[in-house]
C-alpha cells in the first residue's frame, strides 16, 4: 500500500516563487522609470494615440488587408464565466475550442483546424508562446481575457511579429488601457462541480501627474466533470503606467500559478460508457485486487511574467516603441504507475528492486528573455514600421522517482530521490527583423507589404524519457513576405486580397518524436491567399472572406499523444485547407439582434501514405489516396441572438456546431468523431445604485438539450499485412452534459 503524501513538491515550488536579483533588478527598474516624466495636460487623445502606438507592429486597421475580428473590453468581461481564454473566443469566425474536463481545467483552441503550436499569440506585442512547445498553455495563467483591454484575431498567416510564425492565425492581447477615472470591480461565480470563482479588478484612472495603476486577480476552484480532474488556479495582473503628451511608460508584472488533477489520458468507450466520469490516472490495485487512486497526480505550474513597455511620438511623422519581457517558469507532474519494471525507469539491477508500483516525478524550469524595438514614420500617403525583435530561451527537464514499492531498504524517497532517470536542457534564440508598408494610391486604394527575416538556432543536450540521446543542433533561416490591396467601394464597403508565406520550425515534441522514430523532422512552408469583403450599417455588417492555405510538409497530429500529453506529429507532404468564412449580423429592432458565423473548408492531405505497425512492430507504408487533415472540420458555425426584453435585462441564446472530423489522418470510419451541436443560454440583470455604483447578476446555462458527446484524446491501430486490415483503439475526452454557473458582479 502506498502512504499518500499531499505535500508534494512543497520546497520545490518555494523556490520557483523566489524572486531572485534578475526579476527584482527588474521590478525596480520599471517602478523607478515610471516617475520619471510629467503630464502635462488632460490629454485623452494623447493616451489612446500612445497606447495604440505600443501595440502597432502586431494590430492592423479596416485599411490593412488581412482577415480579423476584435473582440472590445465589454465583450471580455461579459464572457469571463471560464477564466480560460479558449473559451472567451469560442463563438469567433472557425475556432474550436477543446477541452479535457469540461469548462475547468486544461483546454486549447484550434483556427481553421490549425493546432495551438502554429498560432502565434502576443500581449502587447510581445511573444507568449512558450517558445520549445510554441504553445500557450492557458491554463497556467487564467484570466487573461479578463485583464485584456481588447483581442485582435487574425486568421491566416497574420501580421509580422516576433516569435513562432502564424499557420492558421494570431491572438494579438492588449491589456488594460488608462480609465478616464478610478474604477473597481469584484465578482463571484458558483458552479457544476463545486466550481468557484472570484476575481477583483480596480484601477486610478489617469491621474493628473500622468500616472494610471490597476490590479486584477482571479481564482478558481472546481472539482471538475471527470474524477480527479480538479482544479486550483489563480493569477495576478498589475500595471503601472505614466503618460506624458509625447510618450508612455508602462510596467506590466503577470503571475499565474495553477495545480490540476492529469485528465490528458482520456478513456476508451467501454469505461465511459460504463461511467462518463472515468479518469483511469493514478490507479492501483491492493493485494485483494481492489483499485485505488493516488491522491497527488497532478500536473503543477506557475509563470511569472515581467514586462516594460516605452512608446514616443517623435515629432507628428514619427514614433519609437520598445518593450522588455523576462518569463520565468517551473513546473512538475507527479503520476503513479502500477506493476511496471525497475529498469523502465532507468533503475540499476544492483538496488535490488524489482517489479512493482513505482511514483515518478517530472520537473522543468525555463526562462525566456525577449526585446522588441521598431520605428515608425507616417505622412500622408505612406507608413512605414522597421522593427525587430530577439528572443533567448532556456530550460531543463528532469524526471525522478520517488517511490518505490518493493524498495525494502527505502533508498529511494521523496526526501532522496532517485534523479537518473532523465535529465536533459534545450536552448533556443530566435531573431526577426521586419518591414511594414502601407501606401495610399488614392483615398479608395491601398497597398499592404510586410517583409519577414527570421533566424534561429536551437539545441537540445541530455537523455528523454526512455533514455534516447537527445543530442541535436539546428539552425533555421526563414523568409516571410505578404503583400495585399485594400480597396474601399464606399465609406462602409471594402474588398482585399492578400497573398502571404510563412514558415516555422518544428516544436521540441516534434524533434524529440522523430529522433525516438528514427526519422527527420523538416520545417513546415504556407502560401495564403484570401480574398475578402466586408460591408457595414447601422442595422447590419456582413463579411465574406475565400481563403487557400497551401503546405509543403505541414506537420499534422498523427492521433498519438506523448506521455505528458502532447499531441505527436508527422510531416505530410502536400495538403492544403480551404474555405469560405461568413460573418454577419442584423439589428432586428432596439430590443432585438441577431450575429452569427459560418466556416465551410475542405482540409485535404493529397497522397497520404500511413506508417502502420503490425503485432511485431514491423513497418508497414499503406496509401490512402487523398484525405481528411486530422481534428479538421469541414463546417463550423456559430448564431447568437440577442433579446433586451426591459432595460437593463438581457438574454441571449447561443448556439455552436461543429461538423464530423477525424481522429487522425487516415479518413478511416473507426477514426471518426461525430459531429455535436450545443445550446447555451446566458441571462443578465444590472441594477443602478447610486452615483456610478452597479450590481449585476449572471446565469449562464451550458448544454441546454444535455447533448452527450466525445472529443478525440488519441487513436492507434495494429496492421494485419495478410489481410490489410486494423484493429483500432480510441481514447476519448467525454464531455459534460448541462451545466450551470452564477455570478454577481458588484462595479464602483
Amino acid at each position: 500500500m502506498v502512504k499518500h503524501n499531499t505535500d508534494c513538491g512543497r520546497y520545490r515550488f518555494f523556490e520557483a516563487t523566489r524572486i531572485s536579483r534578475r526579476q527584482m533588478i527588474a521590478c525596480c527598474a520599471a517602478l523607478v522609470f515610471s516617475f520619471s516624466f510629467q503630464f502635462t495636460a488632460n490629454a485623452q487623445d494623447t493616451v489612446r494615440k500612445l497606447d495604440e502606438v505600443m501595440i502597432q507592429d502586431v494590430r492592423v486597421s479596416n485599411k490593412t488587408p488581412l482577415t480579423t475580428s476584435t473582440m472590445n473590453r465589454e465583450q471580455l468581461q461579459e464572457n469571463k464565466f471560464s477564466p480560460a481564454l479558449p473559451d472567451v473566443v469560442e463563438l469567433e469566425p472557425s475556432v474550436v475550442v477543446t477541452a479535457e474536463n469540461g469548462i475547468v481545467g486544461a483546454s486549447s483552441f484550434r483556427i481553421r483546424g490549425v493546432d495551438a503550436t502554429r498560432i502565434n499569440v502576443n500581449i502587447n506585442g510581445l511573444p507568449l508562446n512558450d517558445a520549445e512547445s510554441q504553445s500557450v498553455y492557458w491554463i497556467n495563467i487564467p484570466n487573461l481575457g479578463g485583464m485584456a483591454q481588447s483581442i485582435q484575431i487574425q486568421r491566416g498567416v497574420g501580421a509580422s511579429n516576433g516569435g513562432s510564425a502564424a499557420f492558421g492565425g494570431a491572438v494579438n492581447i492588449q491589456t488594460f488601457n488608462a480609465a478616464d477615472k478610478p474604477y473597481g470591480q469584484a465578482d463571484l461565480s458558483l458552479g457544476s462541480w463545486n466550481t468557484r470563482q472570484y476575481g477583483i479588478l480596480a484601477g486610478t484612472g489617469l491621474t493628473k501627474h500622468g500616472f494610471s495603476f490597476d490590479v486584477a486577480y482571479n481564482g478558481l476552484t472546481s472539482d471538475g466533470f471527470v474524477r480527479g480532474g480538479f482544479a486550483d488556479q489563480q493569477s495576478v495582473f498589475l500595471s503601472a503606467s505614466h503618460y506624458t503628451d509625447v510618450s508612455l511608460l508602462k510596467a506590466v508584472m503577470i503571475f499565474g500559478k495553477q495545480s490540476t488533477g492529469i485528465t490528458w489520458d482520456g478513456a476508451d468507450s467501454a469505461d465511459l460508457n460504463r461511467d462518463p466520469h472515468y479518469n483511469g490516472t493514478g490507479a492501483y490495485y491492493d493485494e485483494f485486487g481492489n483499485v485505488h487512486y493516488y491522491e497527488n497526480e497532478s500536473d503543477n505550474y506557475q509563470q511569472q511574467h515581467y514586462q516594460l513597455y516605452y512608446s514616443r511620438l517623435l515629432g507628428e511623422n514619427w514614433s519609437l516603441n520598445a518593450a522588455f519581457d523576462y518569463t520565468h517558469g517551473y513546473g512538475w507532474d507527479e503520476r503513479y504507475k502500477d506493476d511496471k519494471k525497475p529498469s523502465k525507469y532507468n533503475i540499476p539491477s544492483g538496488l535490488g528492486i524489482g517489479i512493482g508500483d513505482f511514483i515518478l516525478y517530472k520537473d522543468m524550469g525555463n526562462s525566456a528573455y525577449t526585446g522588441n524595438l521598431s520605428l515608425r514614420y507616417g505622412k500622408e500617403a505612406l507608413s512605414v514600421v522597421l522593427g525587430g525583435s530577439f528572443q533567448y530561451h532556456d530550460s531543463k527537464h528532469v524526471g525522478s522517482v520517488i517511490w518505490a514499492q518493493n524498495d525494502t531498504n527505502e533508498r529511494i524517497s521523496r526526501e532522496h530521490p532517485f534523479n537518473d532517470w532523465y535529465t536533459n536542457t534545450g536552448k533556443k534564440s530566435d531573431a526577426v527583423v521586419f518591414a511594414k508598408l502601407n501606401y495610399d494610391f488614392s483615398d479608395d486604394l491601398n497597398l499592404y507589404a510586410d517583409l519577414q527575416v527570421r533566424t534561429l538556432k536551437y539545441s537540445l543536450r541530455g537523455s528523454d524519457d526512455d533514455y534516447d540521446n537527445l543530442d541535436y543542433d539546428t539552425n533555421y533561416l526563414f523568409f516571410n513576405p505578404k503583400v495585399g490591396v485594400n480597396y474601399c467601394i464606399s465609406e462602409n464597403q471594402r474588398l482585399y486580397l492578400v497573398a502571404g508565406m510563412s514558415n516555422r520550425e518544428p516544436t521540441r515534441a516534434d524533434i524529440k518524436d522523430a529522433m525516438h522514430m528514427g526519422d527527420t523532422i523538416k520545417p513546415e512552408t504556407m502560401v495564403d491567399i484570401e480574398f475578402g469583403y466586408q460591408i457595414r450599417q447601422a442595422k447590419y455588417h456582413i463579411e465574406a472572406n475565400l481563403y487557400a492555405m497551401l503546405y509543403k510538409d505541414q506537420l499534422v497530429a498523427s492521433g498519438l499523444v506523448s506521455n505528458s500529453g502532447y499531441a505527436l506529429m508527422e510531416n505530410v507532404d502536400k495538403s492544403y485547407r480551404m474555405g469560405i468564412e461568413l460573418v454577419g449580423g442584423y439589428n432586428v429592432a432596439r430590443w432585438f439582434s441577431l450575429d452569427g458565423n459560418l466556416t465551410l473548408s475542405m482540409n485535404k492531405i493529397v497522397d497520404y501514405t500511413y506508417n502502420a505497425y503490425d503485432a511485431s512492430y514491423n513497418q508497414h507504408p499503406v496509401s490512402f489516396g487523398t484525405t481528411d487533415i486530422a481534428l479538421s472540420p469541414s463546417i463550423i458555425g456559430a448564431a447568437i441572438a440577442t433579446f433586451r426584453p426591459i432595460d437593463n435585462a438581457k438574454l441571449q441564446i447561443i448556439g455552436k456546431y461543429v461538423g464530423e472530423q477525424y481522429g487522425d489522418n487516415t479518413g478511416r470510419k473507426d477514426m471518426k468523431v461525430d459531429d455535436y451541436f450545443l445550446l447555451n443560454m446566458r441571462a443578465s440583470y444590472t441594477w443602478h445604485l447610486k452615483g456610478t455604483n452597479e450590481i449585476e447578476a449572471q446565469v449562464l446555462v451550458n448544454n441546454v438539450f444535455n447533448h452527450k458527446y466525445r472529443l478525440s484524446a488519441w487513436v492507434s491501430s495494429t496492421y494485419d499485412p495478410v489481410n490489410g486490415s486494423f484493429e483500432c483503439y480510441r481514447g476519448w475526452f467525454q464531455q459534460p452534459g448541462i451545466n450551470f454557473m452564477g455570478r454577481v458582479i458588484y462595479r464602483f
